[in-house]
């Protein structure tokens, strides 16, 4: 899963070859490209995962607000998200949210990072790649 930002429109392609790909846009990228789409849906042995980048929503707001807010009203169990480069993984009133930081662009994080999701019996498990949040 891409969260967002891949600059480049290729590396849809380029991730796609290694493995089953899902991405969406982010502000860097092209907003007419139609294999990124604002946010979807997936599913992983019973989790319900959303995906965006965070980057639009309520004025104001922090990313994890409105990477939260893209799903609102709708079944999700984790938000999966990007734009702020800030590594986080933590329970915020019953939804995972994740942020894997970023492997190319470390902005504030101190340093570059990625993660590694794994969804046994409906529960996400996080492996860091790179400097990890601690989970809350």
């Amino acid at each position: 899963m891409h969260a967002g930002d891949l600059t480049d429109p290729d590396l849809v392609d380029v991730l796609a070859a290694y493995a089953p790909t899902w991405s969406v846009a982010g502000n860097g990228d092209p907003a007419d490209d139609p294999r990124l789409p604002e946010r979807r849906m997936l599913s992983f042995d019973g989790m319900r995962v959303g995906l965006t980048h965070g980057h639009l929503g309520p004025g104001g707001a922090t990313t994890p607000r409105r990477a939260a807010a893209a799903f609102a009203g709708q079944p999700v169990d984790l938000v999966i998200f990007g734009h702020s480069h800030q590594p986080l993984f933590e329970r915020s009133g019953g939804l995972w949210l994740l942020n894997p930081g970023s492997p190319t662009e470390r902005r504030r994080s101190p340093a570059v990072s990625a993660a590694w999701l794994t969804v046994e019996g409906g529960q996400p498990r996080v492996d860091w790649l790179g400097e990890p949040s601690e989970p809350s």
